[in-house]
């Protein structure tokens, strides 16, 4: 059970912060959400309680763990050389895990693919997506601004594109 003010990631979305708990009756069943204000996009989301176990709801990463995600982006891209409509499946399963780690190896693999050989429409809106989730957890993990991440993460990347 989480609380107000937690800070937590909701998978396919990104980080946010508890902001209240709310009830609502929604046909004719009164339900407990709570109510997750996003800080990329000023985005509001209502969760209901008794699913966040079943949607993957989790608690954001530790400064530790911010560091392992910079590893992965520096890391050599893991290219996989099947059809475009496979690698977004590929990627979609790795992105709806809502692991960080995971996030982060699709948002290393696409820059990558993209900057090679090009990424498909669906690639495109797939690593904007990765990136921002990214950047939400990482921005709360550490209490900075999401611009000043997102460039911090367009550094790594743009580095690494230099060594390959």
């Amino acid at each position: 059970m989480f609380k107000l003010g937690d800070k937590v990631v909701y998978p396919m979305h990104g980080a946010g912060v508890i902001e209240t708990m709310e009830q609502k009756e929604i046909l004719g069943e009164v339900k407990k959400y709570y109510v997750l204000k996003m800080p990329i996009g000023e985005m509001k989301l209502m969760i209901p309680v008794d699913n966040v176990n079943n949607i993957g709801l989790r608690n954001i990463i530790d400064t530790e763990a911010v560091e392992k995600v910079y590893k992965i982006l520096k890391q050599s891209a893991e290219l996989n050389d099947s059809n475009w409509n496979k690698r977004y499946r590929d990627n979609m399963v790795k992105m709806k895990t809502g692991d960080i780690f995971e996030v982060a190896k699709v948002v290393r693999d696409l820059t990558f693919r993209d900057r090679e050989k090009g990424l498909s429409t669906g690639e495109k809106k797939m690593l904007v997506s990765a990136k921002q989730m990214l950047v939400s957890e990482i921005a709360l993990s550490t209490n900075k601004d999401g611009k000043n991440i997102q460039d911090y993460l367009d550094n790594i990347i743009n580095e690494d594109a230099l060594k390959q």
